[in-house]
């Protein structure tokens, strides 16, 4: 597993060599965030995970920060905020402001945005404020909501995954030695 995720994330060589993250090589090649093993690995993908449904470019800044300030594996938290996407984020964002909905008992159903009309696009503007005043807080306490399950969730898959991946190669390295001694101790 470790030889897969190393084959595709960066090295600490290439973030040496990159001139605009020279000034933050001291934080940036702390070894603790390169090294990958079942603590580092579950923490970068919840940091991931959560930093992924940060609205905009701020997604990589925040998994980058989340993984400095949790000594998480860099690479992979930058790798696992990419679950967004053009095709996931609408889908998701509509979620979150379902689960949002749910909490706060707001039962009034999806409220579409104000149709465009570049006619009257002082009035269009002040119903597109009030739209949004309107759904901001069942959209941001349902983002924090599905955000937090997602990082704990991925926390909790990644470190079961990794536990089951290492006691299925000690079983396969004993069968493998047991068997290896049973056949040297017939011929």
């Amino acid at each position: 597993m470790r030889q897969l995720l190393k084959k595709y994330l960066p090295d600490r060589q290439s973030i040496h060599a990159n001139p605009w993250l020279r000034p933050f090589a001291s934080t940036l090649l702390h070894p603790r965030l390169w090294h990958l093993n079942h603590r580092s690995a579950a923490g970068a993908v919840a940091a991931g995970l959560f930093c992924g449904l940060v609205p905009g470019p701020l997604q990589m800044i925040g998994a980058a920060l989340c993984a400095l300030l949790f000594r998480a594996n860099l690479p992979l938290a930058l790798l696992v905020t990419l679950y967004t996407n053009p095709f996931t984020i609408v889908p998701l964002y509509i979620f979150a402001y379902q689960i949002g909905r749910f909490l706060t008992g707001d039962a009034s159903g999806f409220i579409p945005p104000p149709a465009f009309d570049p006619t009257t696009f002082v009035a269009w503007t002040k119903a597109m404020q009030i739209w949004m005043s309107s759904v901001a807080k069942p959209l941001g306490i349902g983002l924090m909501t599905l955000a937090g399950s997602l990082a704990v969730f991925g926390y909790l898959v990644t470190k079961a995954a990794w536990r089951i991946y290492i006691v299925r190669n000690w079983r396969r390295r004993r069968f493998r030695s047991s068997g290896a001694s049973a056949q040297g101790g017939t011929l």
